[in-house]
């Protein structure tokens, strides 16, 4: 089989993977020179803990096995099994880490209530106040700059893959056949069309206005090397605010009893924290809805985070060296994990995962993968 794959962020490479391994023929064009959108502007956390119980828990569960089974294969990935802490302070926030540890699939996700000595036994920078801490052992983390380029680079020593940088495909003609803006055709059994954020030109012709599908924006940043392990991925309580798994009766007593922040609620903050493989932390998020989104990037968010942090290491942050911002594509429908159409004769359009994407992306793409036969 031939196989067209439009997109070489981290959900178009993973198709490109699978089709590989199962032996088809793969042509994966992209319309940068590398992937720049969000599949690199992203914590690089394989994220199982918050997941919504049922099919979006089963494909990231799936998808830590195959990140953990690839990552032996690709070094240059960074894969590492480090789990993670989420601190939580007073009783209405261990309320909630509570119902998560009593939840039926608890075990599952590698959920265990720590007490802060086997929390700091755990992750020692962890020198801050905290009540106790929900730890999930099946979270883990790559590296988001460069995991892209890793598993491109593997996929490369493959016969059966051909890469195509700084192309954009701008029609389809014929079943199974695209065009890009070189004048070039490539005829395949099967189209993907992986294309994140991009929602509008080819998409939206192809789609339709009403794609169950909208954008979202988000701000992180990157600080200099902390000079310490930081053991595990961090999250503090907020996350279970934004996260499916959390909800609860309790989770309704945090909300009426103890609102976020100012800043955090106005910016539809958490804290994610994940170390890089150089000793530096990458540190989010917010959660923008509204178009148009802004150009620029705002401060107080920044300061809100870098006083959460602060407090849960005890010590002060290293300078921050990184800003930026980016935007992926999520389903309007938030129990759908992604959204995968038949758009023409031959042709799949597979977005819309969210903050799912680094997560579930090899499970998508061997769910996509296995419907249609490969």
């Amino acid at each position: 089989m031939r196989v067209t794959v439009v997109g070489a962020g981290v959900v178009g490479t993973m198709h490109a993977w699978h089709a590989v391994e199962r032996g088809h023929q793969v042509v994966q064009i992209e319309r940068e020179a590398e992937a720049r959108g969000a599949s690199l502007r992203n914590f690089g956390q394989i994220w199982v803990s918050g997941r919504a119980g049922g099919a979006e828990l089963e494909t990231a569960l799936r998808a830590r096995e195959l990140w953990e089974d690839i990552g032996g294969r690709v070094p240059g990935l960074g894969f590492r099994a480090n789990g993670s802490l989420t601190p939580v302070r007073g009783p209405l926030e261990l309320a909630v880490a509570e119902a998560a540890v009593a939840r039926d699939d608890a075990a599952a996700r590698g959920y265990k209530l720590l007490t802060p000595g086997e929390a700091r036994a755990l992750n020692p920078a962890l020198r801050g106040e905290f009540t106790a801490a929900l730890y999930c052992e099946r979270d883990a983390a790559v590296e988001p700059r460069t995991a892209q380029l890793a598993l491109c680079e593997e996929l490369s020593k493959s016969p059966l893959y051909t890469f195509l940088p700084g192309r954009e495909v701008r029609e389809v003609t014929g079943p199974g056949t695209v065009r890009d803006d070189h004048g070039d055709t490539h005829r395949a059994d099967v189209v993907v069309l992986c294309t994140g954020a991009w929602l509008g030109g080819l998409v939206r012709e192809l789609a339709g206005p009403e794609l169950p599908v909208r954008r979202v924006r988000l701000q992180m940043m990157q600080t200099e090397p902390l000079g310490e392990p930081l053991t595990t991925s961090v999250a503090d309580a907020d996350s279970f605010r934004y996260y499916p798994a959390y909800a609860s009766p309790a989770l309704d007593a945090l909300g009426a009893g103890q609102p976020q922040a100012r800043t955090a609620a106005e910016h539809r903050m958490q804290l994610l924290m994940v170390q890089r493989a150089d000793g530096s932390l990458t540190i989010g998020d917010t959660h923008e809805y509204e178009h148009p989104f802004a150009f620029d990037t705002l401060e107080d968010p920044y300061d809100h985070l870098v006083g959460v942090v602060e407090s849960l290491l005890g010590r002060p942050l290293p300078r921050i060296r990184r800003r930026w911002a980016g935007v992926y594509a999520q389903c309007t429908d938030p129990s759908r994990v992604v959204h995968r159409q038949l758009v023409r004769d031959g042709v799949w359009l597979v977005t819309g995962p969210g903050g799912r994407g680094m997560t579930c992306s090899p499970a998508v793409a061997e769910t996509t993968a296995d419907a249609l036969g490969w």
